[in-house]
C-alpha cells in the first residue's frame, strides 16, 4: 500500500462518495465539506470514511482536491473554493496544491475555471480530468482521463494510480480542456444514443400503442442489439436523467453551432423525463413497459 496522502473529494454524491471510499481502500486520508448537504449525504460520507471539514481547512490540509458536482456547480465551487482557501494557513514549503475539475464540462468552461486558478491563485495547481464509466464499485474502477498545461502537476495527478484509482494521462499535444473535450465526445455518443432511443420510443408510443409494439417487434427482427442496448441503458437512465440535463447543454456547447443544437433537444428530453418522474409518471410508465416487452421479445 502507498504511504498514505490527503485527498478532498467535493462532493459526496453517488460517484464522489464511491471515489472516496476506493481511495480510502488504498490508504488515504479523504477529506470533504458538508456545508448545507442534507442527512443523507453526510450519512453517505461517514459511511465511505470521509471527513468533514471546512473549505480553508481543506486548503490547508490536502494535497489534491478533486471536484466531483453537477456540471452547473463546476464554476461557482471553483470560485467559492479559491476564495475560502486565502484563509488557509499552509505550511511552508509544502507542495503545492492540485486541484482537480472532474466535472462533465466543456472544453471552454473548464478553460475558464484554470483561468480562475491562474488569475487569483497561482499557487494552486490545476488539472482537467474526465471521469468515463460508473461509481467504483469491488473490482471495477471508471477511468479519469487527465490533461495540464503542466506536465509535472499531470503526472503528480497520475500518483493518484498508487491509492486505487484508474488514471490514463493526455500528453503528446494535450493541455486543459482536452480530457473535457474526450468526456464530453464519449458522453455526446453514449448518453446521445440513449436519448435517441426514449425519443423513438415515446414518439411511436404517441402515434399508438400499436405502433411502439410494431417498433418493438421490428427491433427484435431486424435490429436486435439496438433493442439489448435499449434494455440495459434506459433503466438505469430514469433516475439520472436529470443529472444528464446540464451535462447535455455543455456538449451543446462543445459541438457548437449548428449541430449542437441536437443537444439542447436532447437536454430538453432528459428534462422532460425528470419532469414525469416528479409528476404523472407517464412518460416513464411508457418507456418500463416497452424496456419489459423487450425482454421477452429478446
Amino acid at each position: 500500500m502507498a504511504t498514505n496522502c490527503t485527498i478532498a473529494v467535493i462532493a459526496a454524491g453517488a460517484m464522489g462518495s464511491a471515489v472516496a471510499r476506493r481511495l480510502v481502500q488504498g490508504g488515504c486520508t479523504v477529506l470533504t465539506n458538508l456545508d448545507g448537504r442534507s442527512e443523507a449525504t453526510r450519512k453517505r460520507a461517514a459511511e465511505c470514511g470521509m471527513e468533514a471539514k471546512s473549505l480553508s481547512e481543506i486548503a490547508n490540509q490536502a494535497s489534491y482536491v478533486l471536484s466531483i458536482l453537477p456540471p452547473s456547480n463546476a464554476f461557482s465551487f471553483a470560485e467559492r473554493f479559491l476564495q475560502e482557501s486565502k484563509a488557509a494557513k499552509r505550511i511552508a514549503n509544502a507542495e503545492p496544491l492540485v486541484f482537480v475539475d472532474c466535472n462533465a464540462v466543456s472544453p471552454p468552461t473548464v478553460k475558464r475555471i484554470s483561468t480562475l486558478f491562474g488569475q487569483w491563485s497561482p499557487t494552486i495547481k490545476f488539472v482537467d480530468s474526465g471521469i468515463i464509466g460508473g461509481p467504483p464499485q469491488e473490482a471495477y474502477n471508471p477511468t479519469f482521463y487527465a490533461s495540464a498545461d503542466d506536465k509535472d502537476v499531470l503526472n503528480k495527478f497520475g500518483e493518484l494510480s498508487n491509492f486505487g484509482l484508474k488514471i490514463s494521462l493526455l500528453k503528446e499535444g494535450a493541455g486543459v480542456g482536452d480530457a473535457s473535450a474526450l468526456k464530453m465526445s464519449y458522453a455526446g455518443i453514449t448518453k446521445g444514443t440513449t436519448a435517441l432511443f426514449t425519443t423513438m420510443i415515446l414518439a411511436a408510443h404517441a402515434s399508438s400503442p400499436a405502433t411502439a409494439e410494431a417498433l418493438l417487434h421490428e427491433l427484435g427482427d431486424s435490429q436486435p442489439e439496438f433493442l439489448r442496448r435499449i434494455t440495459r441503458t434506459i433503466p438505469p437512465m430514469l433516475p439520472k436523467a436529470y443529472r444528464w440535463v446540464g451535462e447535455m447543454e455543455e456538449i451543446g456547447s462543445f459541438v457548437g453551432e449548428g449541430e449542437g443544437v441536437i443537444y439542447e433537444g436532447i437536454a430538453k428530453l432528459y428534462k422532460r423525463i425528470e419532469q414525469s418522474l416528479n409528476s404523472d409518471q407517464e412518460d416513464v410508465q411508457v418507456l418500463k413497459k416497452f424496456v419489459e416487452e423487450a425482454k421477452k421479445e429478446l
